[in-house]
């Protein structure tokens, strides 16, 4: 028995356990996401030979959705016809949908004369797995996961000729906003589409980040990785230093951001150094700074203006480059602050939003050299 043979065998055994007989799959044979995909699905009452409709919402429904998501498919259109392009040998192609599962868009080598290829890429079709069951669709928004299926790994028969590889789609705040899809008819199968699906995502949320009004953007990375790249984490920030938004990767940087979909925070929260000092660098072209956490952990960073920002940049540092570059910018503001207060120690250390003790334990160990003259 071939691979493929023994993929799909795998795929009926567990069909004919769970589907017909209510039982478990055996191990191995099924990803447990698909399980439990296909539990909801008997729940609902659905029998794998009900027929799927692909039926679209109305149209006053669809002016809503085309509204509501306006800006993500705005965002993503440059990526949807990059894609395209990239599978158009494939017998691939692409779908967008919101959170919803409704498709807002589609993208490559749409076979308009088969019926079932023109039916799931309508504008307006609702794909969500209460109306179609196991899909990728369905069980990315239902998982908020990359996830691969293959024939007869659909939930209903009417499904089996699809194979498709899904990711979620996260907006600025964290949540869930749509989905990005790739699926094949009678295509033969490709697992690897997983990986592409869940690099293309990153890089819409990250289009879609950048599109949203911002005063200063942070791009973040841990010490010794590359900045400039689309694997960069995002913060945007307004001009009183709060966070507007944020990326998927700066979310698993720093945790803290989790809770930004339901609470305003601030740069403060984040990073145990003056919010205005990531400003002031931004004013120095592609001066890349490390930044302490609270944890106690660095970043490094790169803050960028908006007028910056998508200045093709491949930046690499080290952390004796970036350490460097923030004791300057650190020297420069306290340098700021005490003429500004005319030399009272006292009233710079409240205007940096240091104590005093601080200050002046800055300016005589040593940490700036440039500040420490400031005593003399």
């Amino acid at each position: 028995m071939t691979p493929v043979d023994a993929r799909l065998n795998h795929i009926a055994v567990a069909r004919r356990t769970i589907l017909e007989s209510g039982g478990a799959a055996h191990a191995g044979y099924l990803d447990g996401w698909i399980e439990r995909s296909w539990k909801r699905c008997l729940s609902i009452g659905y029998t794998p030979q009900t027929a799927v409709e692909f039926a679209q919402i109305s149209s006053q429904d669809l002016r809503r959705v085309d509204v509501e998501n306006h800006e993500l498919v705005h965002a993503a259109k440059p990526l949807m016809e990059k894609l395209g392009r990239a599978i158009a040998s494939t017998q691939y192609f692409a779908i967008l949908t919101n959170a919803q599962g409704i498709v807002i868009d589609s993208n490559g080598p749409i076979d308009q004369i088969d019926k079932r290829a023109k039916l799931i890429s309508r504008i307006g079709v609702d794909l969500s797995e209460k109306a179609i069951g196991t899909s990728a669709i369905g069980a990315v928004l239902k998982e908020l996961q990359p996830v691969w299926l293959h024939r007869g790994e659909h939930f209903f028969d009417d499904n089996a000729a699809f194979s498709c590889a899904g990711s979620p789609l996260f907006g600025s705040r964290g949540q869930c906003i749509g989905m990005l899809d790739l699926t094949g008819i009678m295509a033969p199968e490709r697992p690897e589409l997983k990986h592409l699906t869940s690099l293309t995502a990153r890089t819409i949320e990250n289009a879609l980040l950048l599109q949203q009004p911002h005063q200063l953007l942070l791009r973040i990375n841990w010490p010794g990785q590359p900045l400039g790249e689309d694997t960069d984490g995002l913060i945007a920030l307004n001009s009183d230093g709060c966070i507007l938004g944020a990326n998927q990767t700066a979310r698993l940087m720093l945790p803290q951001l989790a809770q930004l979909n339901n609470f305003n925070m601030h740069a403060s929260d984040l990073f145990a150094m003056p919010f205005t000092m990531l400003f002031d660098t931004s004013r120095r072209a592609h001066v890349v700074i490390e930044v302490p956490l609270w944890s106690g952990l660095r970043l490094i960073a790169l803050a960028l203006r908006p007028e910056n920002e998508r200045t093709n940049m491949h930046i690499r540092t080290d952390s004796a480059n970036a350490s460097h570059a923030l004791r300057d910018v650190e020297a420069e503001m306290i340098k700021q602050a005490v003429d500004q207060a005319r030399g009272n120690i006292a009233q710079a250390a409240r205007d940096l939003g240091i104590s005093r003790a601080t200050l002046y334990r800055k300016l005589v160990t040593g940490k700036s050299d440039k500040a420490r003259k400031l005593l003399n």
